[in-house]
């Protein structure tokens, strides 16, 4: 009987941990979206670098079908342009608004946390709803992307809800009353739809952001080379008019140019306005020094 009434209770804590949340919005004010600035998001948040379809020039394309490499698996980034049974053509402001910032499906399933909600997560909902407006007069696009291929236990879904519990805190952004409306522009930039910190920050065993090395860079999660440090540990040397311009033409101080995933990164700032990446590179070049994990040395021989 206690063997039962524990596996019984085990059974209610994981279901209530595991649970989607979303965010109730139907009784919300109406809303005039802002299509520019739907598409200053869609630039600031980098949709077309996973999203777009491989292997053409169009970056409204949305079908998805990028792959996504991680210790976990490989995940599929899905069709998001405004085809009806493809892709979001009849989502919701509702379902929308779930699935960025709470990565939550349509029909309530957890997404995977390589769709980088836990950043998107501290987004305003009139800029989220802005998106989504400015992705709906994008061209649709015909095509299903194919499953994720990810392994047990990591593809069961419900798992997800404990690892949002363990690594999601639902804060909305708040302004820092003690610094410049540029710097608060920054923060809000980088720290939500700009996502930074989900690529150059170190992570655990479980794929969550260790909080005390965040943009410290790391191990590439995709699983080659090494994601560099972007605190003053590594960019000291660099002003706000460098860090500025790199974003804008993807040229480091000493003239050589950035390569990799990078690459696609730069290709939607550099369509961000000059006053969004200065504010952006004030914000980082306010980031204290740390020191991130120790980087291998490279072999004898090596490139």
């Amino acid at each position: 009987m206690a063997a039962l009434l524990a596996a019984v209770a085990a059974a209610g804590v994981y279901s209530w941990l595991s649970a989607p949340v979303v965010a109730v919005i139907g009784a919300a004010p109406a809303y005039k979206p802002n299509l520019a600035n739907g598409e200053i998001i869609f630039n600031a948040g980098g949709c077309a670098s996973c999203h777009a379809v491989p292997d053409q020039p169009d970056r409204t394309r949305l079908g998805g079908g990028v792959a996504i490499k991680s210790p976990f698996g490989t995940f599929y980034a899905p069709n998001i342009s405004s085809d009806p049974t493809d892709g979001i053509g009849k989502w919701t402001d509702t379902d929308f608004v779930n699935a960025v910032m709470h990565g939550v499906s349509p029909s309530g399933q957890h997404y995977f946390p390589a769709f980088p909600y836990t950043s998107y997560q501290h987004a305003r909902r009139e800029d989220v709803l802005d998106l989504f407006a400015y992705l709906k007069t994008l061209p649709a696009v015909a095509g299903k992307v194919r499953d994720h291929n990810v392994s047990f236990p990591f593809n069961i879904r419900r798992n997800v809800g404990i690892w949002k519990f363990l690594f999601m805190d639902g804060k909305p952004f708040v302004a820092d009353g003690t610094k410049s409306p540029q710097w608060n522009r920054g923060a809000y930039l980088v720290n939500s739809f700009g996502h930074c910190a989900e690529c150059h920050s170190p992570r655990n065993a479980l794929g969550g952001i260790i909080p005390g090395e965040r943009f410290a860079g790391g191990p590439n999660p995709e699983g080659e080379g090494w994601v560099p440090n972007i605190t003053q540990k590594r960019l000291g040397e660099w002003s706000a008019k460098d860090l500025a311009y790199f974003l804008r033409n993807g040229e480091l101080p000493d003239g050589d140019s950035v390569g990799g995933a990078m690459t696609r990164v730069i290709k939607n700032t550099s369509q961000l306005s000059d006053e969004d990446l200065a504010a952006m590179a004030d914000y980082l070049k306010s980031l204290p020094p740390v020191d991130g994990p120790p980087r291998p040395k490279r072999k004898e021989g090596g490139a």
